[in-house]
């Protein structure tokens, strides 16, 4: 890992946190990611599962975290199955947690090696009577891959066929939605990241530039400051490319007079930013271009204001609907026939801003939520509203992340990072 060791007791107080929401006498298994081949010998490079990391911070894949709150036995009431580390490992591959090592970074006392694991969950399970299995809820997802975690499932359902099975997922959805201090304290390590490396770009971008260097611009300054690297896969989008919304290829050449829009950001300790930026590739706004930015920036700004304890996520998008229909209409993009008119299942205001202004942002980009339950203090949720004009060659998207407070506005993340558009053009045209 390149991030400093995280303090142990976030992870001691996420398993008490999930323990207390358990069935009585029920047991939890939390799976390693897997190494994913690519071809021949190799491999994707390693990924753990946020879920397991949540809850031991355990960073090493063949990993298994097991939860049983009610054991007769103490030390069977939080353990580890982890891949025993030997000589050739370590010359090898680098030498895996050691049982010692493994405690310091999770808390947790009672270590065992894989080989064991058999043996031990046949004990357990003749203690209880519930198991929490852990799939994957998200709204989002969309997996064809059978995951480690599929494995181990499909055989503890074999071999232990007459246990009751409890979902884990809506327990973690609640839980992991809602930050711990030191969790914010982490995110705010990568939004720090990310304005360096967005500084660093109002420097670097000109006419004549690449996107992939652009890119690679980035990628050096997250490195170098503890990040693995970007969060999600980057957007790096120049002229009309920004009207493509999950614009990745990021080859085209920057041009004179174009804007580029620049959705791009670090991860820290598998803690995710998420930042939008648009910026004037010759380091001036022309005067439409400055218009739609001064309009995205102001939705951005009044919807950032709504997210309040007690909001729900629907009725909050319904009135940035509201926000976007007055400045396009400021902006001569929709006339009022096209308000009256409009099918209300795809409003006007979609033509020119067709997704959604905010989700939950965590250990993944786009985290764990429940989106029909009130928000409440202490998620973050991201702000990032844009208006894409295909007919006039660009696209203008503005993105933050936001605390939820418990009294007023939400705590701004990046609000370091510059956003106001005399500001940009200020930098970019220093000397």
């Amino acid at each position: 890992m390149k991030y400093t060791p995280i303090d142990n007791t976030l992870f001691i107080k996420n398993r008490a946190h999930f323990m207390a929401k358990m069935k009585p006498n029920s047991i939890a298994f939390f799976n390693s990611n897997d190494i994913y081949p690519i071809s021949a010998d190799s491999t994707m490079p390693f990924e753990q599962h946020r879920d397991i990391f949540y809850l031991s911070g355990i960073a090493q894949e063949e990993s298994i975290l097991v939860l049983f709150p009610n054991s007769p036995k103490e030390i069977h009431r939080e353990l580890l199955f982890l891949r025993e580390t030997n000589e050739h490992i370590a010359i090898w591959e680098g030498e895996k947690l050691t049982k010692e090592a493994a405690f310091k970074t999770s808390g947790i006392k009672t270590v065992y090696w894989l080989k064991d694991m058999e043996k031990i969950i046949f004990e357990l399970m003749t203690q209880c009577d519930t198991v929490y299995i852990n799939t994957n809820e998200h709204y989002r997802a969309r997996v064809e891959t059978e995951t480690r975690e599929d494995r181990f499932t499909k055989w503890l359902k074999a071999k232990y066929p007459a246990h009751s099975v409890a979902k884990s997922n809506p327990i973690l959805q609640s839980l992991r939605s809602i930050k711990h201090p030191l969790e914010i304290d982490l995110m705010q390590k990568a939004c720090n990241i990310t304005e360096k490396g967005f500084r660093r770009l109002l420097n670097f971008v000109k006419p004549g530039v690449w996107e992939y260097e652009i890119e690679a611009e980035l990628m050096h300054e997250f490195l170098r400051n503890r990040s693995k690297g970007f969060a999600y896969t980057p957007i790096i989008a120049s002229g009309n490319n920004a009207n493509v919304l999950h614009y990745i290829e990021n080859n085209q050449q920057c041009k004179e007079g174009d804007l580029i829009l620049l959705d791009v950001a670090a991860e820290y300790a598998n803690y995710s930013s998420d930042l939008t930026r648009t910026i004037p590739i010759s380091g001036t706004f022309s005067k439409r271009q400055k218009d739609v930015y001064n309009a995205v920036n102001r939705v951005k700004n009044e919807a950032t204001n709504m997210l309040l304890p007690g909001t729900i996520w629907a009725d909050y998008h319904i009135e940035v609907g509201k926000l976007m229909t007055s400045e396009l209409l400021g902006l001569g993009l929709i006339d009022k026939a096209d308000v009256q008119n409009e099918n209300p299942d795809w409003p006007a205001y979609k033509k020119y801003f067709m997704h959604g202004t905010s989700h939950h942002i965590g250990l993944d980009t786009h985290d764990y939520g429940i989106l029909t339950e009130p928000m409440q203090a202490n998620m973050v949720f991201t702000v990032e509203p844009g208006i894409y004009i295909p007919d006039e060659g660009f696209g203008v998207r503005l993105e933050d992340d936001v605390v939820i407070q418990e009294t007023g506005v939400p705590f701004n993340l990046m609000q370091n990072i510059p956003i106001e558009a005399d500001e940009i053009e200020e930098l970019m045209t220093k000397k």
